[in-house]
Parts: C-alpha cells; structure tokens; sequence
C-alpha cells in the first residue's frame, strides 16, 4: 500500500546491485499485469497457464546464477512469483532448479547442445521424476523404478548396450502431466561398473512408447500445478539419454539442496502474500465503526507475521551469501527449510484469521495462500525429515532410520 511498509521490513532488496533491483522491478510489473488478475481463476478451475509461458521465458530468468546474477537474487525472484502465485512459482523452480540446473550439472556436451537453449527458453519444459507411490522421504533406499541396460538391436540384456529399458512408477511429479521431457531416475539392475543398485538418471521424451501420464486431482493446494502419476512400462532409452554425470543418489543431491533452498524462498513468498492481503483487508475493512486495524489484537497478529516474515528473509538472505561463498550444506539448506515452513504455517493462519469468514473464500486471495501453504510445508523434504536433517548434524546421531 502506498506510503506503508513493505513486507520487506528490513530492506534486503537493497542488498542487491541497481541491474538487479531493475530486473527484479521488471518481474513484478510482469506478474501484476500476467499472473495476479487471473491467479485465483486458474486456480479454482485447476487449469495451467501455457500460454503465458513465452511472455515469462522472455525475461530470461532461467536459473539465474548461471547467468550472473546473485543467489540472493535469485532466491527474491522466487519469493516475488510466490507472493503472487505459488503454482507459477513450483512450475518455475520444478523446470529451471532442477530439470535445467541438472542438465547445467550432469548433462553430456551433446545433451546441452540439444536441449539445454530450449529448455532455458521454455520452448521445451521438463518435470523431475523422482517421488514414487510407495516412496517419498524415503526414496533414496527403497527406489523401485528400475533400468536394465540392453541391447537396441536384440532388445537383450547387455551391461555393454547401448539402450535402456526402464519399468516403474512416479508419483507426485510436478508438470508431469503436459512436460516434454523427464528426468527420471531408476535403479540400476545391470552389473556395470558402479554394480547392481546404482541410481541413475535418465533423459525421458514423454512422448515414448510405455509412457503413461495422469494427473493426479482433487487437490487443496497447489491446484494450477498439473502434478502426475507415471507410469513406465518397458520404455526404451538411447544410452545418449543417460545423464553420465549421475551415478548414485548422492549426486541428487547438488539438486535437491538447490531446490529446497527455492521451496525455502517460496515460504518467504507465501508470507510476504500473506502480509500484504491481510494488511489491506485490516486498513479496509470496518467493524464497529472503524478499520480493523484500530484493534490492537489486530496489530499485534500483523506484526508477529511481519516478524515472521522478516525472520525468514534473513536466514534466507545469510543462506544466499554461504551459497555465493560455495558454502551452503544440506543441514543449513534443511534448517532453512525446516524454519521458514514453520513460521510460514504460523503466518498464513494469523492471515486467514484476520479476514474471518472472508478468509476462506479464494475471491479475496487468503484462503488460497493458507492452501498452498500446507504444499509448501510437506514437498521438498518435509517440516519432519528437514529437521532430523538438522538433528543428525548437530548429534552426530541419526534418528531418521
């Protein structure tokens, strides 16, 4: 609102180079004229926005870091797409922090070559195929997709072939429904030389055959985002098509670590949303005779979201420099996590408190910021996995498994 303070309380924007605050500036008249006015329709109808996909390629904000700019930029790029759309926000951190940043990190000079400017450009959109029905925190031991390296000629197995063929099923998979391509990891059941039960990942055109996709309904959170269910069922993938840089899933985690700090972003978003609408509605609304915020209970929710909120976008903006240094580990990125979620629960509950009955309606925004919260506290590791993380580390003892 004019002439009040922002939910940036402390300024971190200013800790940005003038080129950045300039981009930045770009990307909120970009989702005030693109996204806000018709967000919440999307939303109700559980409809995805394709066509607005070359009007935000043409920002030429894909993975940011790799084109210069700061992690604390990029990290803000996230929190502005959330405050204004959590669901465009997940579509664009699923594509670029972890479809794009894996083929920046693992891919072949021949699969950049071939799909790394199209897929920067969201002419081509990717989906991170990883959670399965059965199996979510605890993918990483008990993966059952699995991929038996064969021969494409006899269709035999061969540990020396120069194809794949995977079985198994994901769940969960964001873009999953309408993407062009998967990264899909599966075990491998051949006897290479990284032995029978390695992780690999996989380039997989959704248009092959043994590819099914349905999208999984009935949400309450996220319900732009087109999440699926996928099937594989002997589909056939060129040896081309392997990311060679994956051997195991240890090397998952350079992805997730980076998108868990992106979800992290999304919970300073989704507060900073949170802020705003509340704010406007207790300056607006009358009760009794006179605005709401003349209440002190009132002023006192909305400055324990503020602090909240605030609190957040200083772990995250410390977190950013670690990340500028190199230096930003997975117990830091899960702590972040952990905090931000939390405090984002809290906020987005004060929030729909404030507006009473108005509160769980999407005509007036809140209710739907509450909803979306609850996805962002559960993906990217959960508030109780991300804290075990972070318990293990300052233990030196495990009590995830």
């Amino acid at each position: 609102m004019n002439g009040l303070p922002t939910a940036d309380f402390f300024d971190f924007e200013s800790l940005l180079s003038s080129k950045e605050r300039a981009k930045l500036a770009e990307l909120r008249e970009f989702l005030a004229a693109e996204i806000a006015p018709y967000a919440s329709d999307w939303w109700n109808k559980a409809e995805f926005p394709a066509h607005i996909l070359p009007k935000l390629a043409a920002l030429e904000l894909s993975t940011p870091a790799q084109r210069g700019y700061s992690n604390l930029f990029a990290g803000l790029v996230i929190a502005e797409m959330t405050r204004v759309d959590t669901s465009i926000a997940t579509f664009f951190l699923v594509h670029h922090d972890l479809f794009v940043e894996a083929l920046y990190g693992f891919g072949s000079a021949s699969q950049k070559e071939r799909l790394l400017a199209d897929a920067s450009s969201l002419r081509i959109t990717g989906a991170f195929a990883l959670t399965e029905p059965g199996h979510g925190s605890d993918v990483a031991g008990g993966m059952e997709t699995r991929a038996r390296r064969i021969s494409s000629i006899t269709g035999e197995p061969d540990d020396d072939g120069d194809a794949w063929v995977l079985n198994g099923a994901k769940r969960w998979i964001g873009n999953g429904t309408f993407c062009d391509y998967m990264l899909v990891w599966a075990r491998d059941e051949s006897a290479g030389t990284a032995g029978p039960g390695a992780v690999r990942g996989f380039i997989v055109d959704a248009s092959l055959p043994g590819v099914s996709r349905s999208r999984i309904e009935n949400k309450i959170a996220l319900r732009t985002v087109q999440n699926a269910d996928i099937v594989l069922e002997n589909v056939r993938v060129a040896e081309a098509d392997r990311f060679a840089g994956i051997s195991s899933f240890e090397d998952t985690n350079q992805l997730l670590r980076g998108s868990r700090l992106m979800v992290a972003w999304q919970a300073v978003g989704q507060q900073m949303a949170a802020f705003d609408v509340a704010r406007q509605y207790a300056v607006e609304r009358q009760q009794f005779g006179r605005p709401l915020a003349r209440f002190q209970l009132i002023q006192q929710q909305l400055v324990t979201m503020l602090g909240n909120t605030v609190a957040s976008m200083g772990m995250m903006a410390r977190l950013a420099q670690l990340q500028d240094d190199g230096a930003a580990d997975m117990p830091q990125v899960a702590l972040a996590k952990s905090y931000t979620s939390a405090r984002m629960r809290e906020t987005v509950a004060l929030g729909r408190s404030i507006l009473g009955g108005n509160g769980i309606v999407t005509d007036y925004r809140m209710a739907k910021i509450f909803a979306d919260a609850e996805a962002i506290f559960t993906y990217e590791g959960s508030f109780e996995i991300n804290t075990l993380i972070v318990g293990r580390a300052v233990t030196g003892v495990s009590a995830i498994v």
